[in-house]
């Protein structure tokens, strides 16, 4: 059976790696790169790290405003498509990539399979929401990583086609989790101890493109009076120069790090401060504690169970949130067993489709 998998962003990336291992054992996988993600540390490396194949498909889009980007994704998609014929688009997550793979893929008759279905995070404002929104209504076969996602997607009237396989990023996680520890060097190299620093992430627009949200987040940082490791999105960084905010003295400033890295200094970090939805999980999964720089999260297990805390105040309140005692017993595994790959390959086959007729445009 041939499918082909579309992504375009480094969360994707990371989700894509298992699944494609387990496809390519008994189908035939065409990868497209939109090229959402373009420079080598947003997305070669990661392909390098995750020993994901090279795509057959590299799109180069690049960044630019949404309609122009979404456009320009879904013209290109269409006519891979077009040339492939596959028996279903794979599409992950909430991107404009993922948007474009599925009304390129139903335009054409083309079954949709979306992996990371039925989240929410009730903000209309932030275009991921529209995107898995119109991605799930899109999708033939919805793969949901936690009873929550199935239960939303109930609550909008989708319940066919609808699967609970438990979280990919935990298949992810457990490949190279222990590898990123033994190898682990740069929090060394940084001259910081385990449990010595805090890791933070910022790269929504509603973060970075607010010089007000962007100085409370660094009083914030600066507050919390421990060394800050942080990975600096290309995003973060203009606005930083745009806006001319300094970086607090404890703020260890870097590139963008690879995979591996990341996921070194996640289990070192004493505390995580992020708004970026897979850092959450894999705050959790480690049992790092995380304030989430959010109104609002789409992974509300993890703050129900009290390892995540939103704080999208005041530097006080994100200080405070940092500082209030953290749960002492470990995480229930919440996300799945490890499998999800392993499972959306037999639905994926299972579900196999009659030869689709691909419609030209």
């Amino acid at each position: 059976m041939k499918i082909v998998t579309i992504v375009g962003a480094r969360p994707q990336f990371i989700k894509a790696a298992p699944v494609s291992q387990a496809l390519r054992r008994q189908h035939h996988e065409i990868l497209i790169h939109t090229g959402q993600h373009y420079d080598r540390a947003m997305s070669d490396l990661f392909f390098d790290e995750l020993s994901i194949p090279r795509p057959d498909y590299e799109l180069g889009i690049g960044s630019g405003p949404h309609g122009w980007q979404t456009g320009q994704m879904l013209q290109r998609i269409e006519e891979a498509l077009q040339a492939e014929k596959p028996a279903w688009v794979l599409v992950y997550g909430d991107t404009n990539s993922t948007l474009a793979g599925a009304l390129a893929a139903v335009k054409l008759h083309i079954p949709v399979a979306h992996v990371e279905a039925g989240l929410r995070s009730f903000n209309r404002t932030m275009p991921e929401e529209h995107n898995r929104i119109l991605t799930d209504h899109c999708a033939d076969l919805l793969f949901c990583p936690t009873q929550t996602a199935v239960n939303l997607l109930a609550a909008e009237g989708v319940t066919r086609g609808v699967h609970l396989v438990g979280d990919v990023m935990v298949d992810a996680l457990q490949t190279h989790g222990a590898l990123a520890a033994r190898h682990a060097t740069l929090a060394g190299r940084l001259g910081l101890r385990p449990q010595g620093f805090a890791l933070a992430t910022i790269h929504r627009p509603y973060n970075t493109d607010d010089p007000a949200r962007l100085t409370a987040i660094l009083d914030a940082l600066a507050g919390l009076q421990t060394p800050v490791v942080f990975p600096l999105h290309p995003r973060t960084r203009a606005a930083l120069t745009h806006n001319g905010l300094a970086l607090p003295a404890n703020v260890i400033a870097m590139e963008p790090i690879g995979y591996l890295d990341m996921l070194a200094l996640e289990q070192a970090a004493a505390l995580i401060l992020t708004d970026s939805g897979g850092v959450q999980k894999e705050a959790y999964c480690f049992a790092v504690p995380c304030v989430t720089l959010r109104p609002e999260t789409e992974w509300v297990e993890t703050v129900e169970a009290g390892w995540n805390r939103l704080a999208w105040g005041d530097a006080a309140q994100v200080i405070e949130a940092a500082q209030r005692p953290w749960p002492t017993t470990p995480p229930a595994p919440l996300f799945g067993d490890g499998h999800a790959a392993e499972r959306i390959v037999r639905l994926l086959a299972a579900a196999d489709p009659a030869p689709q007729k691909v419609v030209a445009s």
